[in-house]
């Protein structure tokens, strides 16, 4: 049998196992943002389509085949003058001759039953263009993986930054409602001092000044919180009830290597956005030498195969009014049979475009200009991503040092002041000042925390390096579980209880 205080702890344990079971990690979070963020959706979508580019353009080398083929039927009548011939006997001389006869107004239709086919191949010899979008398709399926990771990257940021920050906000509004609290209290003693004539009317008028004014603090805290459970939600597509937040006794780790220049250069090669201007500054090259092409010539290989043939019937006849014994209606066939066979070479120079190659050309020359402005400038932002981020890192970890002892501080110098308060020796105003420096003091040390984490992760990603390895390394040390607050059906936020103002006193 387990003895009470045994059983106690126990039950604690398993408390606190459950709601850490429950709540929400980092880790968590940025898995259910890649399901549900659109940015990121975009970029896979992109890169896959990018990565046609490839087959597409070495397709445009191989040989083009293709078949074509018709068949019809038809009908055909006309009406005029047909020119026939009879054989005509002279009677003085016996002799046989062939002389002409102009009929008119012959009607002749003829009917006709058509098909053929042609199959074509055609074999690219020299073509420069072709050649040349088939070395930039490495360059744009590069491009798109490197935007793709830049996406990924740029989420790990954007959840680390809102995740943090919604923790921010609970504390701040933590340490609101607390400070609402302890003024309400403050506010309770000045009555009642007042009452026994201990204090002035001043000390219950400014209690009531500190107790409206940690009132609106803590609105204005709720309010904050709300927004960025939004902002939360807006990645992920999940309203959390829980996340883990770091334990008092957060690690605090040195950015390895612990050399700023060494960031810097990392970033200047490694950097996904220099990384995506570099390619880019690749990809405007070769569409100048593509532009180009239109002052070559082109060389094509073809051989061409039809076969066609045609079923056809004639028949003319005289109107009766013309008819002649001896020129009766006439029918005969018409077909036709034919098959063609090409191969040959195709040599096409261009002479005169208007000036269109030129032009294009310029244009082409004009946007690598641009790209490579682009990228002396994504090489700026690198360096000041880097530099800032490293500051960030060594400066964020010291503050929290700092700001942990500065709780520590304001804490003993707020029960130094409440004694006072109590032997006479402080005022109500001294105590309310001790508080608000006390709440402001959790308050920055609470945001430190996470700023440092969050100058981690941008370190990383101003660096190219940051993988979600990192994020699980971070996750670690988000041990402990809070509850937020609920988040009400319709959108809105169910206020939390406060302690109601105590009537001031009449003047």
């Amino acid at each position: 049998m387990l003895k009470k205080p045994a059983l106690l702890a126990c039950c604690v344990a398993l408390t606190l196992a459950a709601a850490a079971a429950q709540s929400e990690n980092l880790l968590e979070v940025y898995q259910d943002a890649t399901r549900s963020d659109p940015v990121v959706r975009e970029a896979e979508a992109r890169r896959l389509a990018a990565l046609e580019a490839k087959p597409q353009a070495r397709g445009l080398l191989f040989p083009q085949i293709s078949l074509s083929g018709e068949a019809y039927m038809g009908n055909a009548d006309t009406s005029g003058y047909q020119r026939q011939f009879r054989e005509v006997t002279d009677p003085n001389t016996g002799e046989t001759a062939v002389e002409a006869v102009a009929v008119p107004f012959t009607n002749t239709t003829d009917t006709d039953a058509y098909w053929n086919y042609d199959a074509q191949l055609t074999q690219t010899l020299f073509r420069w263009d072709q050649w040349q979008r088939l070395k930039q398709a490495d360059s744009r399926v590069a491009l798109a993986e490197a935007n793709y990771r830049a996406a990924q990257q740029d989420l790990m940021v954007r959840v680390s930054q809102r995740y943090f920050d919604v923790l921010a906000a609970d504390d701040t509004l933590s340490a609101a409602e607390a400070t609402l609290e302890a003024v309400s209290r403050q506010l309770e003693q000045a009555e009642k001092r007042f009452e026994v004539g201990l204090i002035a009317i001043t000390d219950v008028q400014e209690a009531q000044a500190a107790h409206d004014s940690a009132t609106a603090g803590v609105i204005a805290a709720k309010r904050a919180l709300a927004t960025t459970q939004e902002f939360l939600r807006e990645l992920t597509g999940e309203a959390y009830s829980q996340l883990a937040k770091p334990a008092d006794a957060m690690p605090l780790d040195q950015p390895q290597p612990l050399d700023e220049q060494e960031w810097v250069d990392q970033a200047l090669e490694q950097n996904l956005d220099v990384v995506a201007a570099r390619l880019g500054v690749d990809i405007a090259k070769s569409n100048v030498k593509i532009a180009q092409a239109g002052y070559m010539p082109t060389l094509d290989l073809y051989a061409r195969y039809g076969d066609s043939a045609s079923d056809a019937t004639s028949l003319t006849e005289v109107p009766q009014e013309f008819q002649d014994p001896n020129l009766p209606a006439q029918e005969f066939p018409a077909d036709l049979d034919r098959t063609d066979d090409q191969v040959g070479v195709r040599l096409t120079v261009p002479i005169f475009t208007g000036g269109v190659t030129r032009s294009q050309v310029r244009e082409q020359t004009y946007l690598h200009r641009a790209e490579r402005e682009r990228l002396d400038g994504a090489m700026r932002g690198a360096e000041r991503q880097a530099r800032d981020s490293y500051l960030g890192v060594i400066a964020e970890k010291a503050r929290v040092q700092a700001l942990q002892q500065a709780v520590k501080s304001n804490q003993t110098a707020l029960e130094a002041t409440e004694a006072g308060f109590e032997v006479g020796t402080r005022t109500t105003v001294d105590v309310l000042d001790a508080r608000r420096r006390l709440f402001e003091a959790q308050r920055d040390f609470a945001r430190s925390r996470y700023d440092y984490l969050i100058n981690v992760v941008r370190l990383k990603s101003s660096a190219g390096t940051l993988l979600p390895l990192d994020l699980a390394a971070i996750n670690g040390s988000l041990t402990q579980p809070t509850t937020l607050p609920i988040t009400r059906p319709g959108g809105g936020r169910a206020p939390a209880a406060t302690t109601p103002a105590p009537t001031p006193p009449p003047k």
